[in-house]
């Protein structure tokens, strides 16, 4: 099994916490990082140009991905237009489509053309894979985020279809895919071998590296130890 250090696919941090993520900007196996509107409200943000520019202040040399967050393409545009303005290292996530299921190629060919770096995000088709590829100017760096872990809790293996993805960007070097809302430390494993770009990864699912490479024996007696101590700390009787 490969150590962290070893893997090709970059890791991600994905999280709104400040805490966490300069926690994870001081480890040098993370390579960027991403958030979305969703977790910064559950990290309880309120004013989102501040928290991005507070991040930005500490974060200059990785990638990093904010959000847009109208319902309207044209204002879309505005928001992206912004924060692409916050950093040479940020990256606009676009929604593949808006809430009324309206596609978003043709903004993200208006953004990619003018030099904004995108992330096109929350695909789970291939189909929406080739059309977003089919429309970013290839002069420009951007990402293009597939859901995998999404697309696995609707019982699907999503394996066959990233590896597709990988395949479809490659008419777009400066394109890079991103396995996006991994659900296991396994999943990083995966997305290495079948050579996608980058994997974004919370804090939570972070933490566990330490167990990559665990002895096997070792941990089935840990775990029979928690039992043990749990049973015990619970006063069971029979």
């Amino acid at each position: 099994m490969k150590k962290i250090e070893e893997l090709n696919v970059k890791i991600f941090a994905d999280g709104a916490d400040k805490e966490g993520i300069l926690e994870m900007y001081a480890k040098t196996f993370i390579k960027g990082f991403t958030t979305n509107p969703t977790l910064m409200r559950k990290a309880g943000i309120s004013d989102y140009r501040a928290f991005a520019k507070e991040i930005l202040q500490a974060i200059s040399d990785r990638p990093i991905s904010f959000e847009v967050f109208s319902d309207e393409f044209q204002d879309m545009e505005r928001q992206a237009l912004e924060i692409s303005s916050w950093g040479g290292n940020v990256y606009v996530k676009i929604p593949v489509t808006n809430t009324r299921g309206q596609p978003c190629y043709e903004l993200v060919r208006k953004l990619t053309k003018s030099g904004v770096k995108v992330n096109v995000t929350a695909l789970m088709t291939l189909d929406q894979v080739r059309d977003v590829v089919a429309v970013l100017d290839p002069e420009t760096r951007s990402y293009v985020s597939v859901f995998a872990g999404r697309i696995a809790d609707t019982g699907r293996d999503p394996v066959p279809l990233m590896a597709a993805a990988v395949e479809i960007l490659k008419t777009r070097p400066k394109a890079e895919l991103i396995w996006a809302s991994p659900r296991e430390l396994l999943n990083i494993f995966q997305a290495d071998t079948l050579g996608c770009h980058v994997i974004t990864v919370t804090n939570d699912t972070l933490k566990k590296l330490v167990l990559i490479g665990r002895d096997l024996n070792d941990y089935s007696l840990e775990t029979v130890k928690m039992f043990f101590e749990d049973a015990k700390g619970a006063g069971f009787e029979l």
